[in-house]
């Protein structure tokens, strides 16, 4: 007979921090870059700042599946649909001028099946 021992049981990994997107001082652009994998966001918070640009270079590293980096906020005017083909990095620029959260996500799908974004893949972008 074996007695459990308390405190041993294995620690659920710490998840990632909130990126704070640096502004860059030479040209004013707040840049970071995104990896889209199968069904997840790396990093899946962004922090950046109202009214100063924002380039995204959304990698995708999965070898067939392709995805998306959606935002839709028609209150604030953020609207960004940008598709990634599989194995590609594409360019996203843009200039949050309204603090708050906004979430993006994937929405591709394949028929019958539930989207990326249904598997888990969205996440934040914080514009302080």
């Amino acid at each position: 007979m074996t007695a459990s021992v308390p405190g041993t049981a294995a620690e659920p990994a710490s998840p990632v921090p909130p990126l704070q997107v640096p502004v860059d001082l030479a040209d004013g652009l707040q840049r970071a870059t995104v990896i889209l994998d199968s069904y997840s966001y790396t990093p899946q918070r962004l922090i950046v700042q109202a009214g100063k640009p924002v380039e995204l270079l959304l990698t995708s590293i999965t070898s067939i599946t392709p995805h998306n980096f959606v935002v839709k906020d028609e209150a604030t005017g953020l609207s960004i649909e940008r598709d990634v083909s599989a194995g590609k990095t594409v360019t996203v620029q843009f200039t949050p001028m309204k603090p708050g959260i906004y979430t993006f996500y994937c929405d591709k799908k394949l028929l019958f099946l539930p989207s990326h974004r249904e598997k888990g893949m969205e996440g934040t972008l914080e514009v302080r």
